[in-house]
């Protein structure tokens, strides 16, 4: 590989004020509200700099929900995959797969899963496998004492009795115990059995409720599957070994077990997941472009209804509207006809051809630089397509950004004659496996971010089953994680979730004198800028207000486009 040099800085052209336009969650005409620039190019730190303070990018436009005034907000939301375990739904998901692959069963029931088809509930369940360690030990440290104090009081209580009959008991040497760790040996007292109608037998166990016996019963097992010492604990407090409920071979299993389980060799299909650059487009992307396109295609017409003849509404992504609705249906159609007539008229363009420019447009043109630095992943930062072949064709494609410290979710579009298979559930547990892999080599890169988080649109809720997440406050751009900001969200579409009111968003613009700004080829800052060049007084306004969205650090970073 050729040595790494830094890149390029990033070049953007801010739009000024803010845009309305109709909203593809509520469907209310002129209500979705958001500010917008154009990027010719961004580097990656830049890029994760803007989405830590809820921008995103539609193709090389990105766009910044004006929180507190649209319709329907938009919260950044981000998973932690170190700490992700899925949920019952999730594994559902994962073991249908397992099985098509292997015995190319195919699932009853319905065929039109999309990625909100698992319960929230599910994820609520499956909060209790993310305890932290910590916790569990407390906890078990806590039973094994209480365990502890119940059987001492037990033997304190047989001691007593046994008093009474210690003219009739027989010391059998054999049968002296020597006990697990921390505990002095001892003599073991057996009994020979009392005369009829003359008590107990003391040879056998006391009687015990039931109730205490299923209680000991639990602790024990709680114990015995979550403390690394619980065999020897239990040996301390007089229990033999072999009496000990068997540790279970068949641990919780991981992510990556669930979905690299090893197929028979006789297996009905082979699923294969790759992983192409597509900006700039590597030789493996031009390759499969069309096959890929087809895909898209078929996805658009069978899921999203729209006509084989025309580019579709959600290519042409002209406004800030998020690739995630999946019901997205845009106010542009008469402006989308007039296009394709004019490019089949002016150019001589295809209706196809159309569609496949703005697909290439916002699916796979990238602001992005791609870098290669020596720390990083082997694959290196930039935009991709995380192709899915199963039997040497492609099925589905996810399109993902991979960043410093995460990698971004895009978009999804699949083959619709899979949909039985739930590859919108599918391809995201796929990608926080693929995040844990490159944190593996880049120990920094350690979240998966979902792109935007809609609680005021119940269908795009499903994002918050992939925990632990956290949720970006619109105000102070601080991570906050879920379960703290869904009460609130319940109560309000709009939040300040930083519970601190003397909190302020820490990385504002401090000093719009050191934007940088690029007039006539040269870079320079903005104080300089305006004292030579700046004539219009709105100029200035625009610039503060660039500033103050995009933060200090990329204001001095990202080189503003100035004519």
């Amino acid at each position: 590989m050729a040595s790494w040099s830094a890149p390029s800085p990033s070049l953007v052209e801010y739009f000024e004020g803010q845009s309305l336009f109709q909203c593809g969650y509520c469907k209310n005409e002129s209500c979705s509200l958001s500010n917008g620039m154009w990027a010719h190019s961004l580097t990656v730190q830049d890029y994760q700099d803007l989405i830590d303070r809820g921008w995103r990018r539609s193709g090389k436009y990105v766009y910044k929900p004006v929180m507190n005034r649209t319709c329907c907000p938009q919260y950044t939301i981000r998973c932690h995959p170190l700490q992700f375990q899925p949920s019952k739904s999730h594994k559902k998901v994962l073991k249908k797969m397992l099985k098509f692959l292997a015995k190319g069963e195919i699932s009853k029931g319905n065929c039109e899963d999309e990625p909100m088809d698992s319960t929230m509930e599910d994820a609520v369940a499956g909060d209790f496998a993310l305890i932290n360690k910590l916790d569990i030990k407390c906890d078990l440290k806590t039973l094994s004492s209480d365990l502890k104090g119940s059987i001492e009081s037990e033997e304190k209580m047989k001691e007593k009795s046994l008093k009474k009959e210690e003219s009739k008991e027989l010391i059998h040497p054999q049968a002296i115990e020597k006990l697990g760790s921390g505990e002095p040996s001892h003599s073991v007292k057996v009994h020979s059995g009392p005369k009829p109608g003359k008590g107990a037998d003391l040879s056998k166990p006391p009687c015990r409720k039931a109730k205490e016996m299923r209680k000991e019963r639990k602790r024990l097992k709680l114990m015995q599957q979550n403390s690394a010492g619980a065999f020897e604990g239990f040996q301390a407090q007089g229990q033999p070994a072999s009496l000990l409920p068997k540790a279970k071979s068949n641990q919780p299993k991981s992510l990556e077990d669930l979905i690299f389980e090893s197929l028979p060799e006789n297996a009905s299909h082979k699923l294969e997941v790759r992983v192409v650059r597509s900006t700039p487009p590597s030789p493996q992307f031009k390759a499969t472009f069309q096959e890929s396109y087809q895909v898209y295609k078929r996805y658009q017409m069978i899921i999203h209804k729209d006509p084989p003849d025309k580019p579709t509404v959600s290519q042409v992504r002209l406004v800030p509207a998020s690739f995630e609705d999946p019901e997205f249906k845009s106010s542009f159609n008469q402006s989308l006809s007039l296009y394709t007539k004019y490019q089949v008229a002016i150019h001589q363009d295809s209706p196809i051809e159309c569609g496949k420019t703005e697909f290439t447009r916002f699916l796979c043109s990238s602001p992005l630089e791609a870098e290669h630095p020596a720390n990083g992943p082997e694959c290196g930062y930039g935009s991709f397509h995380q192709q899915y072949w199963l039997d040497g064709k492609i099925i589905a494609v996810g399109v993902i950004d991979i960043l410093p410290y995460c990698v971004s979710s895009v978009y999804l579009y699949y083959d619709p004659d899979y949909s039985f298979l739930s590859l919108g559930v599918y391809s995201a547990l796929r990608e926080i496996a693929f995040t844990r892999q490159l944190h593996e080599k880049t120990p920094q890169l350690s979240y998966y971010y979902m792109g935007f988080y809609i609680h005021s649109c119940p269908k795009m809720r499903y994002k918050g089953q992939y925990r632990p997440s956290d949720l970006l406050c619109p105000e102070t751009y601080v991570w906050v994680p879920i379960e703290q900001c869904l009460p609130s969200l319940d109560i309000s579409k709009y939040c300040r979730f930083n519970q601190d009111p003397q909190a302020v968003d820490e990385g504002r613009s401090k000093d719009p004198d050191r934007v940088r700004v690029l007039y006539r080829r040269c870079a320079l800052p903005y104080g300089v800028y305006k004292k030579n060049h700046q004539e219009d007084p709105r100029e200035e306004v625009a610039v503060l207000e660039y500033a103050d969205l995009v933060g200090q650090k990329c204001s001095e970073r990202m080189l503003l486009f100035r004519n």
